[in-house]
């Protein structure tokens, strides 16, 4: 495949079984490794740091501030670097095992004000005011594995693979490509708490998908992002790379997307057929607002992978319809069956901050913003 490019990979050279002799240490009953896990000031990339902890955590309001050096993660002034860290979600760490803890966190500013990419405060504020609708999401998060090189895994070095077809769920060692990282990403997931429901090969070699939800609320932004953070943590020791670029490959290749399926309680119910679609009417009146919020370049990266080809919507135009996967708001051909269930958003991009997004679903189909 391209174990001449992934020797180039320091990460991949290393003998992992040595490690296993200091993991198996033994620790003192109540030490804690807790590493710490943020969005820096990109947006899309996620940095950690570890801190040793006396005592065994119930809840991140347990846990204390902490601090890390904002100026070299986009968020600070040299002068003036010093960014806090306030925990918000506690996962088991599929790492180190044991009483150790992965920890979302919120970024602030000195003066206590919420760093730029710090989407969470106001999605929570929103999903507060929503919480009696009892709303659901769940995320189809699309990604692509590439070599050391930045080349797609797998991939001729001088040319393509054969065209799209057989690679969507598919099974072979032509067809598809490091699934040893896939099982090892779900199997982690699982065990950190995180509520990954599945995972599939998808449409362009290389590229694979795995689902997070439901979840309520605000959940479903912690969820994502710590798997994210862990695709990312797992695919490092295998010296691959993987990207949630909405298009790696320009051309007749899919991109990638984190489709969003939404419900609330009354869509759930019978005759929720009705809500769903007065929610896509109000989704079709705010159109520009959701692209700006669907990606962290405001559009910019969707406008790659919004194209009205390759099983999406243009970015220019609102669109629904019943099991059509080339609209903005698909309604599954069960649901309208059934007349009540979920709908799905398929225009959010693959790094899209799903804090954002629920964020921006909310306000329309909830608070009629």
């Amino acid at each position: 495949m391209s174990a001449r490019i992934l020797e180039d990979s320091p990460n991949a050279r290393i003998n992992k079984t040595i490690l296993d002799r200091y993991l198996s240490l033994p620790l003192q009953e109540n030490i804690v490794q807790a590493t710490y896990v943020w969005i820096d000031g990109t947006g899309e990339d996620l940095r950690c740091k570890d801190r040793t902890l006396d005592f065994i955590p119930q809840s991140p309001k347990e846990l204390p501030v902490w601090n890390y050096d904002g100026s070299s993660c986009y968020q600070a002034e040299g002068s003036n670097s010093d960014t806090y860290l306030y925990p918000v979600a506690i996962y088991k760490d599929p790492f180190r095992r044991g009483n150790n803890i992965l920890v979302m966190c919120d970024t602030y500013k000195f003066d206590g004000t919420p760093t730029e990419t710090n989407k969470r405060k106001t999605c929570l504020e929103v999903a507060n005011k929503c919480a009696h609708e009892k709303p659901w999401f769940g995320i189809e998060q699309e990604y692509t594995f590439l070599d050391f090189d930045g080349h797609p895994l797998g991939w001729p070095k001088n040319g393509f693979p054969g065209p799209q077809g057989p690679y969507y769920c598919g099974v072979g060692a032509n067809k598809v490509y490091a699934r040893d990282i896939v099982d090892a990403h779900y199997r982690a997931c699982l065990y950190a708490g995180i509520k990954v429901s599945g995972t599939n090969a998808e449409v362009m070699p290389a590229q694979w998908e795995f689902q997070v939800g439901p979840c309520e609320g605000i959940s479903i932004g912690d969820d994502l992002w710590m798997a994210r953070f862990l695709l990312h943590r797992i695919s490092e020791e295998f010296g691959i790379v993987s990207t949630l670029d909405p298009k790696p490959m320009p051309g007749d290749w899919n991109g990638a997307g984190a489709h969003t399926n939404v419900s609330t309680k009354a869509m759930r119910e019978d005759g929720g057929i009705r809500d769903i679609e007065k929610a896509v009417a109000k989704l079709s009146k705010c159109h520009e607002r959701h692209i700006r919020a669907y990606d962290p370049k405001q559009g910019q990266d969707n406008a790659r992978r919004l194209t009205g080809k390759h099983e999406t919507s243009s970015i220019n135009d609102f669109s629904a319809g019943v099991a059509n996967r080339g609209c903005s708001i698909r309604i599954p051909r069960g649901v309208n069956d059934d007349g009540k269930g979920y709908f799905e958003d398929r225009r959010p991009s693959s790094n899209c901050d799903p804090y954002s997004v629920v964020e921006a679903i909310l306000r329309t189909i909830c608070l009629d913003e």
